[in-house]
């Protein structure tokens, strides 16, 4: 048997006046989904429990078939096991976003948490400042350090000693991206350890604004990257091995940290594809080609596209409904064609959460899947989208078990 498991993010939303009221995925022309629900189970399901962040690290981890419940304790360590770094038990991870900052009418509005899709050779030279600067306004700060990720994604990590932390399970701080266009007033951190992160945050500002890259950038008609942004604190967390759990392995394909971080932790292969760039320009083509040949050597492939997220952040509904038409005729048509020379398989499309379009948010909440394959029955649906999903009456909650019912363990 062979698994394919498809995860457009962020895809789910609901009806846009722009779309004639109709919701992205009914907007968009899908004839492989639409394939896919006419001879397989649709339904709805819910990978973000109330307590949690309604974020891809809370919903990403359900899809994989892991109660967040019992294993999520932050953002920033999963993106640590992405980069193959290794927390202690007194350790801890920080996400950090290089972000633009503007002034508008007396207030700190949130211009954009990516700093203009700041490149990873740009990041990786602000860090460096962001260091400098560290080490000369918080001279007690002698464990803590800046990682560069990949471009606007970075980390801060601080390693521990036992019986000193710095933080406890009552800081809540506010991802960027959930800020976009808003002003920042009132979501800095809270909680222990809260002003540390803020006085680090407001610091940055002075370390980054004359730094070589951002005079560059500005030059160039592009936004420069005025803050850090602090957020998705926590400790590694105990993943229990996939193939313990499910009985076997699986490979991840994916342009994005937080999910190359999640298959570290479940021991999956991890498989980084040219062109895939987890944003709008990315390549579905390659991804699906990847996930085909994958598959003759890998039993259960996943592919993760970020792109109908990003259009959402960016409140952009026809770059939403061309990310989801990209991923219909270049991932899922071509991998439905050869699983069907492959005798029994099965494949999953669930998107993680909603982001909703009107609010450039993440959000918790229903989200439609479909199942099809072997030993799946059709649960009589011709449309795969949001209202075909709630129609077909099939619900599985919590979104962590929907893992089992596929593999049909």
């Amino acid at each position: 048997m062979k698994y394919l498991i498809v995860i457009p993010d962020g895809a789910a939303d609901v009806a846009q006046a722009s779309l004639g009221g109709k919701t992205p995925f009914q907007a968009a022309r899908t004839p492989a989904l639409d394939a896919l629900a006419a001879r397989g189970r649709v339904g709805l399901t819910n990978h973000v429990p109330a307590s949690l962040p309604p974020g891809s690290e809370v919903a990403c981890m359900s899809l994989m078939g892991y109660d967040p419940l019992a294993y999520f304790t932050g953002r920033a360590p999963l993106e640590a096991a992405a980069q193959g770094i290794t927390l202690g038990p007194d350790d801890w991870a920080v996400r950090c976003n290089l972000v633009t900052i503007a002034e508008a009418n007396g207030e700190s509005i949130m211009e954009d948490f990516t700093a203009g899709h700041v490149t990873t050779a740009e990041a990786t030279e602000l860090l460096a400042a962001a260091q400098r600067g560290l080490a000369t306004d918080f001279p007690e700060l002698a464990g803590w350090e800046f990682k560069p990720g990949v471009s606007y994604r970075n980390l801060l990590l601080h390693r521990g000693r036992p019986g000193s932390a710095p933080f406890d399970g009552s800081l809540r701080a506010t991802p960027p991206h959930d800020l976009m266009d808003k002003s920042v007033a009132d979501s800095f951190p809270r909680g222990t350890g809260s002003r540390l992160l803020t006085d680090i945050m407001a610091r940055s500002a002075g370390w980054l604004a004359s730094h070589p890259v951002n005079k560059a950038r500005i030059a160039a008609g592009q936004r420069p990257a005025t803050h850090v942004w602090l957020w998705g604190v926590g400790r590694a967390p105990a993943m229990e091995p996939f193939t313990k759990k499910y009985g076997m392995s699986g490979t991840m394909i994916t342009a994005v940290d937080l999910l190359r971080g999640l298959a570290a932790l479940a021991g999956w292969k991890r498989l980084e594809v040219p062109g895939a760039t987890g944003y709008l320009d990315t390549d579905y083509a390659a991804k699906g080609r990847a996930a085909i040949e994958e598959l003759a050597t890998n039993d259960l492939v996943c592919v993760h596209i970020e792109a109908p997220d990003e259009a959402s952040h960016q409140g952009d509904a026809a770059e939403k409904v061309k990310a989801i038409e990209e991923i219909d005729a270049k991932i899922v048509a071509p991998l439905l064609k050869h699983l069907a020379g492959l005798g029994d398989h099965r494949i999953l499309v669930c998107p993680d959460h909603p982001t909703f379009i009107s609010t450039k948010t993440h959000s918790r909440g229903p989200v439609p899947f479909v199942m099809a394959g072997s030993g799946i029955a059709p649960s009589g649906q011709r449309t795969y989208d949001e209202l075909a999903a709630a129609a077909g009456q099939v619900t599985i909650e919590p979104g962590w078990k929907l893992m089992g019912e596929f593999l049909g363990s």
